[in-house]
């Protein structure tokens, strides 16, 4: 395997000679172009839910009553099928399913270095832009044909937009046929939400064979008690939890998930939607009459050792340790597939100090890449490609270290000799000396080129150890033949039970 890019700038995928067969497997040259006013409009729902109210919990509450009422009620919501396991390794692909090359080229690193885990969950975002059944097959079972274990699942907003149909249909066995639930909103608000409300075309049952024939295997096949599910896998428990799309619980949800957290015999990690922490600010996701997420995950009654979030497309780690001595790993992994999410705009870490610091933070791509390579974008988009607004990455890594104060990660060009041009360039970029360039910026420099940038995780664990490697998958050739690790994170327990985190990647101290 390849040393993370912290240790070599080669391993970014910059000055790639030979794209990589992942993007050449892309069936029919598709893409999926955010500039498009087709793939915005089909997910008008997001914005409609910030403007007149969002019914998803009211919806979730539906769908899970009819589940309830074709197989009989199931509080535990658990997939016992790997319980009793001494070990288990579980591929984790966040927000993968745009169908084009950035999904593709993670796929012959996935078989490469994770071909042989036991499941996959796919955390947020299953297809984009706006779910449906018809999608499957080209965004989760033809990418992933090869995968010889189940793929679970938990809903990112985008799943949301054709009323979770799609999702409820391929993961909980619902008929593909059947609508989703209606909104029982009152008031203008809700009636304007429905006159403007994007209802998802209805499945078929073709659209589910279409699917399943690229998955055939009885050992490929994954059937969960809902959008919100334990799985017990042996020494750990997986806990997916639906954050739909403003990335909140309803009463229900929250009740179970405490239930699930505080009735743990094992370490436990919280699958969600959207992470707590991200961007160096937390975000602890309320749940219905009271509470919130995070306060949960860190309740002392509840075994939580890590929390793993999709939606923000790219890899960061913060390990946090709270006041009482216990440590819970958080996690970005939304890097699957999806177009990149700008990692420059990350402040300096010691903000969260003392529960995290900068030292023990971690991100895919570095700061100073993202900045390479969103002024490569910029160039391309703005400047007609004349090469103006490009930085080179060895000037980006210095940069962005002065910029938020912290060691470069690697060596970067001396400060003295970065040009004024070059200066200019990144400060365009990242939205002047003051400012901080805005991640929804990201979307307009989405790119289906090397370096792609993306990053999936492998999970490892047994009774005495927890590993999580983080994998690039730059879209190269020579990285899909010898892939790279970014970032590798382990736990133990100690003598008093408790599991103590400690970074195991190659490589500087600094991120």
């Amino acid at each position: 395997m390849h040393d993370p890019s912290r240790l070599d700038e080669a391993n970014t995928g910059y000055g790639c000679e030979h794209p990589g067969t992942g993007i050449a497997a892309v069936p029919g040259g598709a893409r999926l172009s955010w500039l498009r006013p087709a793939p915005l409009w089909r997910s008008r729902n997001d914005r409609l839910v910030r403007l007149l109210g969002d019914p998803t919990d009211d919806m979730r509450r539906e769908w899970l009553r009819r589940l309830d009422a074709e197989r009989g009620p199931d509080p535990a919501r658990l997939v016992d099928r790997f319980a009793g396991r001494d070990s288990i390794a579980v591929a984790l692909l966040g927000d993968p399913g745009e169908g084009d090359a950035s999904q593709y080229c993670v796929v012959p690193v996935l078989q490469r270095v994770a071909g042989d885990t036991d499941l996959a969950v796919v955390v947020s975002d299953v297809v984009y832009p706006a779910g449906g059944l018809r999608e499957y097959a080209a965004k989760l079972a033809r990418p992933y044909a090869d995968h010889p274990g189940p793929i679970y699942g938990l809903p990112g907003n985008h799943d949301w937009y054709d009323g979770l149909t799609g999702f409820m249909s391929w993961f909980c066995g619902t008929p593909p046929e059947e609508a989703a639930p209606a909104d029982p909103g009152t008031g203008w608000k809700a009636f304007l939400r429905r006159l403007l409300w994007r209802r998802g075309p209805r499945g078929r049952t073709s659209d589910l064979e279409a699917a399943r024939a690229w998955r055939p295997a009885e050992a490929q096949r994954a059937l969960q008690p809902g959008p919100y599910c334990a799985i017990d896998a042996g020494p750990v428990r997986l806990v997916l939890i639906d954050t739909g799309i403003r990335g909140a619980l309803d009463r229900e949800q929250g009740e179970w998930l405490r239930d699930s957290l505080f009735a743990a015999d094992r370490p436990t990690i919280v699958l969600t939607g959207k992470p707590l922490i991200t961007y160096a600010e937390h975000h602890p996701c309320p749940i219905e009459d009271g509470g919130t997420v995070a306060e949960l995950v860190r309740d002392p009654r509840a075994s939580v050792v890590a929390v793993i979030g999709g939606d923000d497309h790219n890899y960061q780690r913060y390990p946090v340790r709270l006041a009482d001595g216990r440590e819970i790993l958080h996690l970005v992994a939304g890097g699957s597939g999806a177009y990149l999410s700008a990692t420059h705009p990350i402040p300096n870490v010691d903000v969260l100090a003392p529960e995290c610091t900068e030292e023990d933070f971690r991100c895919y791509p570095l700061r100073g890449d993202s900045l390479a390579h969103f002024s490569r974008r910029y160039d391309a988009l703005r400047r007609f490609g004349t090469g103006t607004a490009v930085v080179s990455p060895a000037d980006a890594t210095t940069i962005m270290a002065e910029r938020i104060g912290i060691a470069p990660p690697r060596t970067g060009t001396p400060p003295a000799e970065i040009s004024p041009r070059a200066r200019r360039a990144a400060e365009r970029v990242l939205g002047g000396p003051k400012g901080r360039s805005e991640n929804w910026t990201s979307v307009l420099y989405d790119t289906d080129r090397p370096p792609m940038l993306k990053s999936f995780l492998r999970l490892d664990a047994t009774a005495a150890e927890i590993r999580i490697d983080c994998w690039a998958a730059t879209g190269c050739l020579e990285h899909e033949r010898d892939p790279v690790l970014e970032d590798r994170i382990v736990a133990r327990p100690g003598a008093d039970g408790r599991w103590t985190w400690a970074s195991a990647t190659p490589g500087r101290a600094h991120p």
